[in-house]
This record gives C-alpha cells, structure tokens and sequence, in this order.
C-alpha cells in the first residue's frame, strides 16, 4: 500500500505554499507563479539557468539567510522565502 506524500507549508514573500515533502525551494517558487528568483545589479529580474547549483541565478533569502540556492535547497514545514 502506497503512502500519501508530506504535505510541507512555508511562505514565499509572505503568501502560504504547500507542496509535497522532497520539492526543492526553486520549484517551490515556479509553482507559486513567483518570476523573479533574485534582481540584478541593475534591477533585471533573473531566473534559474542550471537547476543543479551552478548558476548561482536561484539565490533568494532562506529564514533570514541571503544567497541561498534555491535549487539545492529543499522545501522544510514553517520555512520563509524571499525573492528579489
């Protein structure tokens, strides 16, 4: 018998998301229908590239934490996320 999959709940700039246990932050942020990961130095607004940590273009604020990769960073109950 198959189990249900842990519904996990955080923020994302405020709103509530819930997603299943095991989604990354930047998938998260997708989902959410957020399109800035971050802001360059001259405000465009940038999105992830890789996907796997090498791009650096997913860093957002994690529980206070600046430049967090999102996409290596996976989704925890009562976590706050902030975008750029």
């Amino acid at each position: 018998m198959r189990s249900m999959p842990e519904i996990i709940t955080f923020s994302i700039n405020g709103s509530p998301v819930r997603v299943s246990g095991g989604t990354s932050v930047a998938t998260a942020i997708l989902i959410s229908g957020e399109t800035a990961f971050r802001r360059s130095v001259s405000g465009e607004p940038r999105t992830p590239l890789c996907g796997m940590g090498v791009c650096f273009e997913c860093r957002v604020t994690i529980n206070g934490l600046q430049h967090c990769l999102s996409c290596q960073t996976v989704c925890q109950d009562g976590m706050e996320v902030q975008t750029g």
